[in-house]
């Protein structure tokens, strides 16, 4: 393989953004009650969170409550409460008694005492203490991020994808549910502020410290979660969007306030792109912001966090080695683009993750597209191809909380970039985004789920298609020969049935032919040949 000057850099962001586990071939009896529907989470439906905490920066150190909604399923007495070590779990209540709790490593099981019966709201209280696991590298080896600003002021932010919520808060920590909606409430320190998701509801003066309640009114996934408490100054600006009017917000550190209003411009320009391809941002009630924070970045859900240093690309760095990856702050562009594909519509397991990072890192083409053009689009796409490795497949075991390759993310988008030219009616492939979004409207979803919507939508048997690019590590490889004024061709390198069509130029007009995996000839008068660069082969002339 061919690695860029930038190969190193996306190796460590999208083989670990979203916090890898270590590859290994054996998985743990945690592992399994950390990534399954567990029989002590499937009968109930989570409703609504009120985690309510205090964080103590000198001491490093974090305590409060989560208060846990839900809907009864099905009749069971026992509840999975994820809370992972070395923070502690002091006690559980429903309607003011303790319950007991069985400990089992990073799961806690609840025995209620009240019954549980089929259709009632019932809540719990879980209280908790500690000094959270601090991140080494976040995002990608999360936590908490205890730092220091210029000023030498705290500045601290949490995350957690992968490694999991439960990693500093108590909650039902499995992607196949999500609270309706929460309330985010913290105590800090005065002269700080805390911006969590959604909209700010409170401001509590307490004297040497200030609470603040952050109120999300859709659907939030756990690691969407976010504290952030720095001593931030905040801009906003009105967008007329799609729903309306939508409140973009954005909060830095004071020093960087005049930085941020120059370089913050991609946002808007985000969301005018996104909404176009994409439909309505999804969270118009909840606003849209984005929050400085001592790491690189991350998609939390309204919240978006930001550390790309106020400059163009990847840390200043072009990942697709074409120029194009300089004309947008990569952090704003992709990280928002998750509101869609992540927090719009999220992974059921970890397994499907290249349903937010394929989708997203896709989004960053099309951004290109709405305001440089295809050309530049492609280039772009076309261009990432040089960090992928093709080493293990895209989709992951099942069950087990452990997501596939870090290719999800640019072998993701260029799978996409290929099926956009099978669909070919660009309206169409902008409805079927579009449509997405809406069909799948604050949901979680299988990769299953995800195939069947684009087969139906482009009236095409996608299925091997999809086995090639999503659960094989070989790439086709498009072999052809010329002889006798004859083409032939196949496709080598392939799963059972993978038979797309591609378009090849002879003599600089476009042809479409229909490869598989035996030797097909045509008539062939042509002085040049060539395989359209957009679709992801590898085309070799053979003797």
């Amino acid at each position: 393989m061919k690695y860029n000057i930038f190969f190193f850099f996306t190796l460590i962001f999208f083989s670990a953004e979203a916090q890898l586990l270590k590859d290994k071939s054996q998985f743990t009896r945690q592992d399994t009650l950390r990534g399954s529907i567990t029989p002590e989470r499937e009968w109930w439906d989570l409703t609504y969170y009120h985690l309510d905490i205090e964080v103590s920066p000198d001491e490093k150190f974090i305590s409060g409550k989560n208060t846990i909604h839900y809907k009864v399923l099905k009749s069971k007495q026992v509840m999975q409460i994820d809370l992972q070590d070395p923070m502690q779990m002091l006690k559980v209540t429903q309607n003011g008694q303790n319950l007991d709790i069985v400990h089992d490593g990073n799961a806690h099981f609840i025995s209620l005492n009240k019954p549980q019966n089929i259709g009632d709201y019932n809540s719990i209280v879980v209280h908790y203490k500690g000094y959270p696991r601090e991140a080494k590298r976040a995002p990608w080896d999360g936590g908490f991020s205890w730092k220091k600003d210029n000023n030498g002021k705290h500045f601290i932010a949490t995350s957690c994808q992968g490694l999991g919520a439960s990693v500093w808060w108590p909650n039902k920590d499995h992607m196949y549910d999500e609270a309706d909606s929460m309330l985010i409430s913290v105590t800090n320190p005065k002269g700080l502020m805390n911006v969590s998701n959604g909209r700010l509801r409170k401001l509590e003066d307490l004297g040497a410290k200030v609470k603040s309640h952050w109120f999300v009114s859709n659907p939030i996934n756990n690691y969407g979660v976010n504290v952030n408490i720095g001593d931030y100054v905040n801009f906003s600006e009105e967008y007329n969007g799609e729903k309306g009017k939508l409140d973009m917000d954005y909060w830095v550190l004071s020093y960087n306030l005049e930085k941020a209003k120059k370089h913050f411009k991609d946002a808007p320009k985000m969301m005018k792109a996104f909404e176009h391809w994409f439909g309505p941002y999804p969270f118009y009630e909840d606003s849209f912001k984005l929050v400085e924070v001592p790491y690189l970045g991350m998609e939390h859900q309204s919240s978006v966090t930001y550390g790309n240093k106020y400059k163009k690309g990847y840390l200043g760095s072009d990942l697709s080695s074409t120029g194009w990856g300089l004309k947008f702050d990569f952090i704003i562009i992709h990280e928002a683009g998750h509101e869609w594909f992540a927090n719009n519509i999220t992974n059921k397991d970890a397994a499907d993750m290249w349903i937010h990072e394929g989708f997203t890192a896709y989004s960053e083409n099309l951004f290109l597209d709405y305001y440089y053009g295809k050309k530049a689009s492609a280039d772009y796409v076309i261009g990432t191809r040089d960090n992928i490795n093709n080493r293990k497949p895209i989709i992951g075991p099942y069950g087990v909380n452990k997501e596939g390759s870090g290719d999800m993310y640019y072998k993701g988008a260029n799978m996409l970039h290929t099926l956009r030219q099978l669909v070919k009616d660009d309206e169409l492939w902008r409805e079927i985004l579009r449509g997405l979004n809406s069909d799948f409207y604050h949901q979680t979803v299988t990769t299953k789920q995800i195939e069947d919507y684009f087969s139906k939508k482009t009236k095409k048997d996608l299925t091997a298609f999809f086995n090639q690019y999503l659960r094989d590590i070989r790439i086709p490889k498009f072999e052809y020969k010329i002889s006798d004024d004859v083409l032939s061709f196949r496709y080598v390198n392939i799963v059972d049935g993978f038979d797309m069509p591609i378009e090849v130029e002879i003599d600089g007009k476009t042809k479409w032919i229909f490869p598989n995996s035996e030797w097909k000839s045509i008539p062939y008068q042509g002085k040049t040949f060539e395989v359209d660069r957009d679709y992801y082969v590898y085309a070799k002339q053979v003797n």
